[in-house]
């Protein structure tokens, strides 16, 4: 299903029940509606011929396997997030930071449940194949018994895509900041101060280069290299962490009420991949695997909560109070070992930014290209690739406070994406089922509540801490 199709789906109705036993059929029609405003759009899904079965086994043999499928998870996840999570303990105490990080990843991680769950039901019901979170969002509207909120639908694929582009922008953002930093740091100790937005200018030209390449294909080696610079990034972090802890009766507990919300935003925002979850599942050679209590899904996250908790809980007992918004800007930078670490995450998350980068552009270039003639489609393309580049660098320049800018993400489009749109997907999908009982109704609005409290308060304290560093600028 493309951004161009706002559907309404549903069965061909009468005329399909008059044609069942017509052998010459070769479709299967499904009546797609948006409203009064938009024209019907009839979509096909060819029944099954020897060409389909011949594509299929070729889809098949490109599928991934399950352990592919945790890797991808794995790199899903692990950003410059898991980076922050010493920074998200010392906004809320040793105690309730890691005890809060085992509650918000069951909450995380039932949420992905919920969407894998609702993509399946809306799959059987619709006969597609697979569908996108956005579409889901939408779907799940326009599949409902209500009028009223049939005409939600395009609304809720637009609000999707929307915080989608506001969460990887962000990254992108983030991502700025951090190869920023990290450089500066090194460079600095070797060769003498330089303002930092020099150095954000510096990355700004190769940026540039990289988000040229087009063809996700062509940027895999690029993500393998990221893959395997981040991880020996990590095992190297986790050497350094160990060393010279400090006492438990040395650091606080439970952080003051102000400093909560700086917390929430940064640990939801470490929850980055459930925008990757559906793609995924997509992906599989067994779909019905990413399910279960033992399934990919849960092994996947089982690992990166234990990564966060373990990364932010040494984090905060080795560095206290001084841990930055990056455990990487802790690290000794006179250590030869250190030095390393912070140019390897730093390439590894220059390199991510270009994956990031794909999925605004993904969205946004429909758009735009309905509005030009097809032979301005290529040219268009690149200026929007490198206006959202110059985006992302102007506002990285403008608010260089790493730990402020992760948790402003966090809470804007994290929160919404990973707490509160599931539990409203979920709802509305099985609003007229008998499987929606009281409990998961009161369970769905307790989600919603927390993430929206999150969103609210989250979004007041950066921001107000935004202010406030320009005011002492």
């Amino acid at each position: 299903m493309t951004d161009e199709i706002q559907p309404f789906l549903q069965a061909s109705g009468s005329e399909g029940e008059g044609e069942e036993g017509e052998e010459h059929e070769d479709t299967t029609n499904i009546i797609v509606k948006s409203g009064e405003e938009n024209p019907h759009i009839a979509l096909s899904i060819q029944k099954g011929t020897k060409e389909d079965e011949a594509s299929s086994e070729d889809q098949y043999e490109h599928k991934i396997s399950n352990c592919d499928t945790i890797i991808h998870l794995l790199k899903g996840n692990l950003g410059t997030g898991i980076l922050a999570m010493p920074d998200a303990i010392k906004n809320s105490g040793i105690v309730l930071g890691s005890v809060g990080l085992i509650l918000m990843a069951s909450i995380c991680i039932r949420c992905m449940h919920v969407l894998v769950k609702c993509s399946h039901e809306l799959c059987r019901r619709t006969n597609l194949p697979s569908l996108s979170y956005s579409d889901v969002a939408e779907t799940c509207f326009a599949t409902s018994s209500s009028d009223r909120m049939k005409r939600l639908a395009p609304l809720a694929r637009k609000t999707i895509n929307l915080f989608l582009c506001i969460t990887q922008l962000g990254f992108c953002c983030v991502y700025f900041v951090f190869v920023s930093q990290n450089l500066k740091q090194v460079f600095d100790h070797y060769y003498g101060s330089l303002d930092y937005h020099w150095y954000m200018l510096i990355i700004l030209i190769p940026m540039f280069l990289l988000v040229s390449v087009r063809n996700l294909k062509y940027l895999s080696p690029v993500s393998m290299l990221a893959n395997i610079l981040q991880f020996l990034g990590l095992g190297i972090i986790f050497y350094y962490l160990v060393q010279d802890l400090s006492y438990t009766w040395d650091v606080k507990y439970v952080a003051s009420l102000k400093q909560l919300p700086l917390y929430f935003g940064t640990a939801i925002y470490a929850f980055e991949g459930i925008g990757v979850v559906l793609p995924l599942e997509n992906q599989m050679k067994t779909p019905r695997d990413m399910k279960g209590w033992n399934g990919v899904l849960n092994t996947s996250m089982i690992i990166v909560s234990c990564l966060y908790i373990a990364v932010g809980y040494f984090g905060y007992m080795r560095y206290g109070e001084a841990v930055e918004g990056s455990i990487t800007l802790n690290l000794p930078v006179h250590e030869f070992l250190a030095t390393c670490v912070k140019l390897t995450m730093s390439l590894a998350i220059f390199f991510s930014y270009a994956l990031q980068f794909y999925v605004p552009v993904d969205i946004l270039l429909p758009f735009f290209q309905r509005r030009v003639s097809p032979e301005k489609y290529l040219l268009t393309e690149y200026v929007l690739r490198y206006a959202l580049v110059l985006f992302t660098f102007a506002l990285a320049a403008a608010i260089p406070k790493l730990d402020l800018f992760i948790s402003l993400v966090g809470a804007v489009a994290s929160s919404t994406l990973a707490l509160m749109a599931p539990p409203i997907i979920d709802t509305v999908t099985y609003w007229d089922d008998s499987r929606m009982t009281r409990r998961r109704i009161v369970m769905n609005f307790m989600f919603f509540i927390l993430g929206l409290v999150g969103f609210l308060t989250g979004t007041y304290v950066s921001v107000g801490n935004i202010i406030k560093y320009f005011s002492h600028q």
